[in-house]
C-alpha cells in the first residue's frame, strides 16, 4: 500500500514522438496513467481505475454501446445476488482490449442487475505489454485481458480469462460463484 501512497503523489508527464504518458490522480483509492498512442490514436488507462472513468469518458463509448447489448445471465444474476457479500472481484482489462471492451460492459450489467456493488470490484488497467503499476498483474498471473478473479476470505476462489471454456465468461463466473 505505502507504493501506492507514493503513486499518488507522482505527476509526471513523458511525451514521445509515438505516445504521452500522464500519472494521474483521483482518489485515495485510485492510481492509475493515461498513455495516448498518437500513432493508433489509442488511449490506455494502467493502474487501478474504476468503472464511472470509463463509463464516464466519451474516449470509451464503447462501455456504453455494449452494456447496451444483450440481456445478463439469470443464473449469474442470481449466484452474483445470492454471494454479494462474501465475495469481491479482481478483474485485470485493456482499454485498448477488444475482449475487454466487449466482456467488462456485459459483466457490470449482470453486475448492475444483481446489485453487486461497484465497491466489491477492484478494476485495473493494463497497457499492451499487460503491465501495470507496482507489476499486480504479474502478482496474480495475468497473461491474457480481460482476466476475472473471484476471491473470497481473501483467496481466490476462480477465475475466467477471455471468453472462458464456454465462450460466455459472465455465465461462467456464475456458476463458480454459485459453487461457493
Amino acid at each position: 500500500m505505502k507504493k501506492y501512497i507514493a503513486i499518488l503523489f507522482i505527476i509526471a508527464s513523458v511525451t514521445g514522438k509515438t505516445q504521452t504518458v500522464t500519472v494521474t490522480k483521483v482518489d485515495s483509492a485510485t492510481a492509475y496513467q493515461t498513455i495516448y498512442n498518437n500513432t493508433k490514436h489509442e488511449t490506455t488507462l494502467r493502474g487501478l481505475i474504476k468503472r464511472s472513468l470509463i463509463e464516464s469518458d466519451t474516449t470509451f463509448s464503447w462501455f456504453k454501446k455494449n452494456y447496451a447489448l444483450g440481456k445478463p445471465d439469470d443464473s449469474a444474476v442470481t449466484a452474483f445476488k445470492a454471494h454479494a457479500s462474501d465475495i469481491k472481484m479482481i478483474i485485470f482489462g485493456g482499454t485498448w482490449c477488444e475482449d475487454t471492451q466487449n466482456i467488462l460492459p456485459q459483466f457490470f450489467k449482470m453486475a448492475d442487475a444483481a446489485a453487486y456493488a461497484d465497491s466489491n470490484v477492484t478494476l485495473i488497467g493494463v497497457d499492451r505489454s499487460k503491465t501495470t503499476i507496482d507489476n499486480l498483474s504479474s502478482a496474480f498471473h495475468i497473461t491474457k485481458v480481460p482476466t476475472f478473479i473471484i476471491m473470497k476470505n481473501g483467496k481466490e476462489a476462480g477465475r475466467v480469462t477471455e471468453y472462458g471454456n464456454s465462450g460466455e465468461p459472465v455465465k461462467e463466473l456464475g456458476k463458480i460463484v454459485a459453487g461457493l
